[in-house]
């Protein structure tokens, strides 16, 4: 044999032989857009017109993330878009209360610091995620509430609406089959957001209409940290659907965070450890979580048929889907 054609061979055969090394990842994000059970109107064309806004959302986030940005910006922004999409329980499109009115929680919690911001029981404010940010910036407080929370967003520049644009035909007509008992009043909806960025940085944001039909004045589990919303560096961030008083009660997000970094748990065990072993046993069924950990590992996780979601990571994995 030629013995140019031998060493061409032999590179060949090398290349073969060694295993392929996969691709770093260098930054991860998920979102969710609520879960519950698969309705007879959840048609393919419902479900392709849910796609297309989660992937709309899903390269928010990853162009910020791609070109450098923060994790912090990503899951605000992917947040603000789920917020103005009618499609989804929070902003735009936020179920009512029994009195037929929208209140509105949000929260946003960085995880290289542990600092968090929080605003429940809004009813004027656009996009409640970005005053949840800012008064996690802009104050020595994390959780601000109802009037004093939308006075508070006036004074710094945010977009105050009427409490008439949240709503949509399908919650107006979802309310009235709430007060005459032919819906139950539904305690899951909810859309969120959690990144890891090139600068190994976790975050995590949560926005909600709530329970529809709620009593007013009700708070649920995104606004308290550590329920519904939750990141640290030093494991893993969280954004979590469902019946907010079983995730309050559970603090659902810092268990997953504690089995994690306590009994050396992988992200995905943990994620299926909580909703599986601590929330169905209560009762708590038609929710579910969306994760990434701090090496970029995604989990999502949900104990009934439906959850809007989507992820992405730096190597060129993404995926998106409704029904389980």
């Amino acid at each position: 044999m030629n013995k140019s054609l031998f060493n061409l061979s032999l590179i060949i055969g090398l290349m073969i032989s060694l295993p392929i090394q996969a691709q770093e990842v260098t930054w991860s994000i998920a979102l969710h857009g609520g879960a519950g059970g698969v309705s007879a109107n959840l048609t393919p064309e419902r479900i392709a017109e849910y796609e297309l806004h989660l992937t709309e959302a899903l390269n928010i986030g990853k162009e910020i993330l791609n070109n450098g940005g923060r994790s912090l910006d990503a899951v605000e922004s992917v947040v603000r878009y789920l917020e103005d999409c009618p499609l989804f329980n929070a902003g735009k499109g936020a179920v009512l209360t029994a009195d037929g009115k929208h209140e509105l929680d949000a929260a946003i919690m960085d995880g290289s610091n542990l600092m968090a911001g929080a605003i429940a029981g809004v009813t004027d404010i656009k996009n409640p995620i970005s005053t949840a940010r800012m008064v996690m910036e802009k104050t020595p407080h994390l959780l601000l509430i109802g009037t004093g929370a939308s006075a508070f967003a006036k004074e710094n520049g945010a977009e105050i609406v009427e409490n008439e644009y949240f709503s949509t035909p399908a919650r107006l007509e979802q309310s009235i089959r709430i007060r005459v008992q032919q819906e139950q009043a539904s305690p899951i909806g909810t859309v969120g957001c959690v990144a890891l960025d090139t600068f190994g940085n976790l975050s995590a944001a949560t926005s909600t209409g709530g329970m529809g039909g709620k009593m007013w004045g009700r708070v649920g589990d995104v606004p308290i940290i550590g329920a519904g919303t939750y990141a640290n560096n030093q494991t893993m961030a969280i954004s979590g659907t469902g019946h907010g008083e079983l995730w309050i009660r559970q603090v659902l997000g810092f268990q997953v965070h504690a089995l994690m970094l306590y009994k050396g748990l992988s992200l995905q065990e943990a994620a299926d450890e909580v909703i599986f072993d601590k929330i169905a046993p209560m009762g708590g069924s038609g929710g579910g979580i969306v994760c990434v950990d701090k090496e970029g590992n995604v989990a999502l996780v949900f104990n009934t048929g439906m959850m809007h979601r989507a992820w992405a990571k730096s190597n060129g994995e993404w995926g998106v889907g409704v029904i389980e």
